[in-house]
């Protein structure tokens, strides 16, 4: 699904430059040198690292996210999307479902949360069709294979 298609899931597609996920790290990177990160800090870079194409980035970001989702119960409502978001762009759309369902919870009319949730289906059910036609080969192999065995220990 383009991003045209469902406008407010734009951060599943789009990702700052680096120059912008540089500012972020900087800042970050500062504040953690003088052992004190603020919640905001963190929560910026993890937004940048979720946003970026690579993967490594993702995980990191997520892994922020959920430190902040852990310890600061005031700003859990915020982290929800993003992690959402970085388990979807990682793959992990049960995890993502998870996350935005309890988005969707507090917050049935998001339309963030929404159109991101049309895009764990989508995944999901792409995801579904491959598994079933990896299946499928599989077993058509198999077939072909004990078809194979029992022509040749009927020519025997």
């Amino acid at each position: 699904m383009k991003t045209a298609e469902v406008p407010y899931a734009a951060d599943a597609e789009l990702s700052l430059s680096f120059d912008e996920l540089q500012v972020l790290r900087t800042q970050y990177e500062k504040e953690l040198a003088q052992s004190h990160v603020t919640t905001q800090t963190k929560f910026n870079y993890a937004w940048g690292l979720v946003k970026s194409p690579i993967r490594e980035h993702q995980v990191e970001g997520v892994q922020l996210l959920a430190d902040i989702y852990r310890s600061e119960p005031k700003r859990r409502r915020e982290c929800l999307y993003y992690l959402a978001l970085g388990h979807y762009k990682m793959g992990n759309f049960d995890e993502a479902r998870s996350f935005n369902s309890r988005l969707l919870e507090r917050e049935p009319t998001n339309l963030q949360a929404q159109s991101l949730d049309s895009l764990i289906d989508t995944a999901l059910k792409r995801e579904g069709y491959v598994g079933m036609a990896i299946a499928g080969g599989a077993a058509a192999v198999g077939t072909l294979l004990l078809a194979g065995l029992i022509r040749r220990a009927t020519r025997k």
